[in-house]
């Protein structure tokens, strides 16, 4: 997620670049050959602004679905913000101030499952577009994605034992699983004592980051629909296709020189459609690691500074020294 106040030029013009260049190639294309002789077809502009109206709408509604899933995400995250100091919470108040090991197990598992959740977010899927040229080129030179550079067991073996690593280790959801050990922790603790107001106190809390993550794994495995996604690409190119032959019939009534206007015309239009589209395109999976995405990763870091100063206040030791936050790295949490 970018921070500051807004993309530098730069960073836009090297996004954008080549398709730009491509702009550049169409735009050229019909003067070009009117140099040389060859006869093109007369386009008669009202039509294709007719097309570009339906492709403004088409790219609008593309957008606004793009930016309904990031703000979801989002406010997913949100929940997951509180209902970690909520369960936090619930360990310091309902479990027995002498069983601080158990305190400390619930606490350190709680930081397993975000550090599970956020490495299966970040996997990828065949419909996100991390690995195209443009968007890797970006990362690259701008940010990293932790959970790319890192193991997800090597991550999870902080706040795990050996047998418990064991267990996920072979799993594919294993922040599901981390989910079910603090169950079967709660349910020793009321066979040891846990009054049943707290125990099911304590389930419901659990029970809550049970939804919030089937939010996180519906927008996450279920992309924009890819009907949708692969018209809106084609009315774009045919529109930005079109467009050179309308405008230079257009300028060819003026004669002279000022047919090559037909260049800068098309490269200009072309670029504000396609570029809209294409940060639709960033926008609709907000956890694939890319620079407009909900920072996942720095809201795990976070969630885990906030309950271990919550468990120093409280008198719990052994959880180990308090991280840091991540920085942003070119104004872009990840």
């Amino acid at each position: 997620m970018h921070i500051g106040r807004h993309y530098p030029l730069k960073d836009v013009f090297f996004w954008t670049l080549r398709e730009t260049l491509v702009f550049v190639v169409i735009g050229f294309t019909p003067p070009a050959l009117a140099a040389v002789g060859m006869p093109l077809p007369h386009l008669p502009w009202p039509p294709v602004a007719l097309v570009g109206v339906a492709v403004a709408f088409v790219t609008g509604f593309k957008g606004n679905a793009a930016y309904n899933r990031l703000w979801e995400a989002r406010q997913i995250w949100g929940g997951i913000v509180n209902a970690s100091r909520s369960w936090s919470n619930l360990v310091h108040g309902f479990v027995a101030e002498e069983d601080a090991e158990t305190k400390r197990l619930l606490l350190l598992r709680h930081f397993a499952w975000l550090t599970a959740l956020r490495f299966q977010l970040r996997e990828p899927r065949a419909w996100e577009g991390m690995e195209l040229p443009h968007n890797r080129a970006y990362q690259e030179a701008h940010f990293h994605i932790p959970e790319r550079s890192e193991d997800v067991l090597h991550a999870l073996a902080p706040y795990l034992s050996d047998a418990e690593l064991d267990r996920v280790r072979p799993l594919k959801n294993r922040a599901q699983h981390v989910i079910a050990l603090q169950g079967q922790t709660l349910r020793e603790l009321a066979s040891r004592g846990l009054t049943e107001h707290r125990h099911v106190e304590m389930e419901r809390c659990l029970a809550l980051l049970f939804d919030l993550q089937g939010r996180c794994e519906r927008i996450k495995n279920f992309p924009y629909p890819r009907q949708y996604a692969t018209m809106n690409l084609i009315f774009v190119w045919l529109l930005i296709a079109l467009l050179p032959f309308a405008t230079h019939t257009q300028l060819s009534d003026l004669g002279g020189p000022l047919v090559w206007l037909t260049v800068p015309t098309t490269v200009l239009i072309a670029w504000l459609f396609h570029t809209m589209d294409k940060i639709s395109d960033s926008s609709e999976n907000p956890f694939e690691g890319g620079a407009n995405d909900t920072p996942i990763s720095t809201m795990s870091r976070a969630i885990e500074i906030d309950l271990r100063e919550m468990a120093q206040t409280r008198g719990l030791d052994g959880l180990g020294a308090i991280p840091g936050p991540l920085p942003a790295e070119h104004s872009i949490q990840v």
